[in-house]
């Protein structure tokens, strides 16, 4: 078996970009206060809008665009029902993953683009010349090093600003926060826009970059796994960029694997990355979850 380290590391990078871009949303919205297990039918709504409109427009930012667009509509269903309706929210989310799968494969059903949408790499003047570590760090598309920016972003507004404070105190105890004047259900709305439209970039990333193709079922899971390292990391932007890192290079490492003609199985190297999550998931998580979390807000209270 001969895996070039460097190519290895590189794909890693590659393979846990849409993971990190719905982790990174669904993280904002949970510590809002808002438990939503609708990030599979985000992504893939974003996965199938990203792929039509980047292929019809023949622009991978345009693509992109309305992948965001996707995403952050099927959640504003969520937050409509969620916050106006106060409907339970791991019901609404649990069938909002079901909409979103059904409405992906309704959307794409016979969509075959006969070439990909041009998705250009952009090298960091001088970083990118730097031996090995150039390529694996430096030499990527523009979503990967939007992925790390929105990660510092997310980790600067809940440390540092007063927008990012307030969410955090919703998110605590929503019942305090709306005695002291702030409007729970407008930044709870707010951040459910954000989480679906990171859930959407994630999905398109797939269809778009990885793939790049559009088939059922495309985020095979992702969404599950972004909500799974929420957990895992604490609810702590820093942490999230281990586990998703550490799912990528599962996943890329098993594909190495199978490209190699190494005698295994492909049903257990398919199923590794899963596996390997859940296993340090049950290690390692820790955090407490934020108090008000999956709760429903009554502001006439």
């Amino acid at each position: 078996m001969d895996i070039n380290p460097v190519f290895l590391l590189a794909a890693v990078i590659v393979a846990s970009t849409p993971i990190l871009l719905a982790a990174i949303g669904e993280l904002v919205v949970e510590r809002s206060g808002v438990l939503n297990l609708g990030v599979e039918g985000m992504m893939i709504t974003g996965a199938v809008c990203g792929y039509i409109a980047g292929h019809q427009s023949g622009s991978a930012l345009v693509g992109f665009a309305g992948a965001a667009a996707g995403g952050a509509a099927v959640a504003a269903l969520f937050g409509l029902l969620t916050l106006g309706l106060l409907t339970n929210q791991v019901a609404t989310g649990l069938a909002l993953t079901l909409f979103g799968v059904g409405l992906a494969a309704m959307a794409g059903q016979g969509y075959v683009a006969p070439n990909p949408v041009s998705v250009p790499k952009l090298p960091i003047p001088g970083l990118s010349d730097i031996p090995a570590l150039g390529h694996i760090f430096f030499n990527h598309d523009g979503m990967v090093y939007l992925s790390i920016a929105l990660v510092v972003a997310v980790w600067w507004f809940l440390e540092r600003s007063r927008g990012g404070l307030i969410l955090r105190a919703i998110g605590e105890n929503h019942e305090a926060a709306h005695a002291l004047g702030y409007n729970v259900r407008r930044v709870r709305f707010a951040a459910i826009l954000f989480g679906g439209a990171c859930a959407g970039l994630g999905g398109a990333y797939i269809s778009l970059v990885r793939v790049p193709q559009w088939i059922d079922n495309i985020t095979a899971g992702a969404g599950w796994i972004a909500l799974a390292i929420v957990v895992f990391a604490g609810w702590k932007p820093w942490r999230l960029v281990a586990g998703a890192y550490l799912f990528g290079g599962v996943t890329a490492l098993q594909l190495n694997i199978q490209a190699s003609g190494l005698a295994i199985p492909v049903e257990y190297l398919s199923m590794s990355p899963y596996i390997a999550t859940i296993i340090v998931l049950a290690a390692l998580s820790g955090g407490r979850a934020p108090g008000s979390l999956g709760k429903i807000f009554h502001a006439s209270r």
